[in-house]
Formats: structure tokens, C-alpha cells, sequence
């Protein structure tokens, strides 16, 4: 039974979207009490100045790291951009739960986090303590962690739609090509041309083609699955919307499966997941139908193409893709009911 205990949480990088959504769902949590809102680069500044959107929240100003009371704290959520978080993480006392929406400790080989983020990690000792927090994969290690990595978005996209069938060997996992594509808000807050509203606006454009920094998180967590070495062919596209993410996954069938055995086996893997839905025959996920909530929408379709078959995942990037699913592993790491603070329904249209 979850602790009637107010538990006081921290948010860095309080200042970005990321940092927002999580206010937005931690202040109407009913066991958490936002203690600090740390922002370097707003320190001073009140929330409703960063955020109108969030002035009503009665909430203390944003401050910089070195300015909280680190005792009023029992839980940090760190949205820090990647590179940055595994510094401050590893000044934070040792009593403090970490939940952390960047990539720092999402790789379990500190040498591959090296080779794709472009530096040395600062705390290689974190990583082995680190659980990786797809909730829905691994909820009992989640609940006793004291670190949870969560998932990039677009990993949680393609792994939920995925991993059972990698595990169940339903699909031959050296076949998979991945088209993703992400709202602008998943780029981030800060000021880049290729976000101007001119430039995204009324387009669509791949990026980081080849070479993003999620693969090797998918493959790593689809090996485990598999038991194998996994190399994918994934694509990610800069759709003009705020937020929403779909990916479309073309995979081999393997021995004998149909697109049927597929959708059955993700259909018992997420029986008992309430926010993981897979779609009746002939539906197609779409972001809007999963917009601001903690949904992910799977869709499994069979390919004209003998032997192949199509897999379609729904996620808003920044709730289930990051704050919410950050949210999510807070309540199984306290004992809470999985969907609290999280009920709220998808925004439409």
C-alpha cells in the first residue's frame, strides 16, 4: 500500500518543455510537494514568468542548484540536457531518489555513451546502479531502484511496440527499419534554425539520419530481449506539430508468425498495462489520439509483402515519451497506484 508520507520532489531543468510538463503533472500528484524548481539560467525568476501557462500553480521561484536546501528534498526528476545531467546527479546526496529523463544513464557501456553523446561520463559508477525505466518492462526493478534512466522518446515508442515481439522471437530482429517522427518540442527549448517556425512549419525533413543518438538505446534493449546483438535501421523525421510522436515499424516475420500472432502477443504482454493500449483491427494510431495524455497507442498491420508485417506506436513525447513516464516509475518507486496523477484523458483535436 502506497504511504499517505508527502514526498518533496525537485525539478531540474525546470525551465524547458520537458521540465514543464513535469511540473504540470507533479503539482496535482496528491502525495507530491515541489520543493525546488531549479533553472541556472531563470534563477530569480517566478514560474508564471518562465510559464504562464502555469500561473496558477503556487509554487516557489526557480533557483540555481547551489541555492537549494538539499534536506527539503526526498526525490529529484533531472531534465538537464544530456552531457550535463551525470555531473549534477552525482552531486546530490546519496539519500535522494533520482528519476532523470535525459540519456545519461540509459547505456549500460559508459564507452558507447562516449562514442554517441561526444564525452567521457563523469559518474561511470551510477551507471550499474542505474535501472533502465521503461515501465512497463521493468517494474520490479523499478521499484526498488534508487536511479531510473527513463527511455528517450522515441525509444519508448519503438520498444513498446516491439519488445514482446523480439522476445516472443515472432519477428527476425535483423530485419527492422524504423520511420519515426517527432513533434519540434522534442528538439528541445533553445533557439535553433532548423525549429524556427519558418523552417519546420508546413515541411517535413529527416534528421540525424544514419546516426541518432536513440539507436543504440533501441538495440541495447532489444538484445536484451532477443538475446541477441541487434543493429536497426532507424530514421527519425522533424514533423511541424508541438508534440506527438509515431513510428512505423516494417519487421520480418519469423518462421511461421502472422501479423495476427503479433498483434495477440502484444496484446498479452500489455494486458495488465494501463496505459499501453493496442488497437482494434484496421485502426490506425495517430498522435492526436494520444495528445497530453500518458497513452501509447499500438497498431499491428500485415504487409502486402509476403512474410512482413507493420507495427505502428502512437506517444506524446513529452508525456509518455518523458514527464509522464517519469511520473509513472515516481509512483511504482513510492508504492503508488501506477496511473496516479496521470488519468487525464487525450486532448482532441
Amino acid at each position: 500500500m502506497a504511504s499517505t508520507k508527502t514526498i518533496r520532489a525537485a525539478v531540474l531543468g525546470a525551465s524547458g518543455y520537458t521540465g514543464a510538463d513535469m511540473i504540470r503533472l507533479a503539482a496535482l500528484h496528491p502525495a507530491i510537494k515541489l520543493t525546488a524548481l531549479i533553472a541556472k539560467g531563470h534563477a530569480g525568476q517566478s514560474l508564471a514568468q518562465v510559464f504562464p501557462h502555469l500561473a496558477s500553480l503556487d509554487l516557489p521561484a526557480l533557483v540555481a542548484s547551489d541555492q537549494v536546501d538539499w534536506s527539503q528534498v526526498d526525490v529529484a526528476f533531472c531534465g538537464l540536457p544530456h552531457g550535463t545531467a551525470h555531473a549534477e546527479i552525482a552531486k546530490l546526496p546519496k539519500r535522494i531518489k533520482i528519476i532523470d529523463m535525459s540519456a545519461d544513464f540509459r547505456l549500460r557501456d559508459p564507452a558507447i555513451y562516449a562514442e554517441w553523446y561526444g564525452g567521457e561520463h563523469s559518474a561511470p559508477g551510477l551507471i550499474k546502479d542505474a535501472v533502465y525505466g521503461l515501465t512497463e518492462h521493468y517494474r520490479d526493478k523499478i521499484r526498488g531502484a534508487r536511479l531510473v534512466a527513463c527511455p528517450g522518446c522515441y525509444p519508448t515508442a519503438v520498444l513498446l511496440a516491439l519488445l514482446p515481439l523480439a522476445k516472443a522471437k515472432l519477428i527476425a530482429v535483423s530485419d527492422i527499419i524504423i520511420d519515426a517522427k517527432s513533434g519540434v518540442s522534442g528538439a528541445g527549448r533553445t533557439l535553433k534554425q532548423n525549429i524556427l517556425f519558418s523552417e519546420a512549419g508546413e515541411g517535413l525533413s529527416p534528421y540525424s539520419i544514419g546516426n541518432h543518438r536513440h539507436v543504440p538505446e533501441i538495440e541495447q534493449e532489444l538484445g536484451v530481449a532477443a538475446g541477441v546483438a541487434v543493429t536497426v535501421n532507424f530514421t527519425p523525421h522533424l514533423a511541424p506539430m508541438a508534440r506527438g510522436e509515431l513510428c512505423t515499424s516494417y519487421v520480418r516475420l519469423a518462421g511461421k508468425a502472422s501479423a495476427s500472432d503479433l498483434r495477440k502477443a502484444l496484446t498479452d504482454a500489455y494486458a495488465d498495462s494501463p496505459f499501453v493500449r493496442v488497437v482494434e483491427e484496421g485502426v490506425t494510431p495517430s498522435t492526436q489520439h494520444v495528445r497530453g495524455s500518458n497513452f501509447c497507442h499500438i497498431g499491428v498491420f500485415a504487409d502486402r509483402i509476403q512474410g512482413r508485417a507493420i507495427v505502428v506506436s502512437a506517444i506524446d513525447n513529452l508525456v509518455k515519451g518523458s514527464a509522464g513516464q517519469a511520473l509513472q516509475n515516481f509512483n511504482l518507486m513510492y508504492g503508488f497506484d501506477e496511473t496516479t496523477g496521470l488519468e487525464q484523458l487525450p486532448l482532441f483535436p
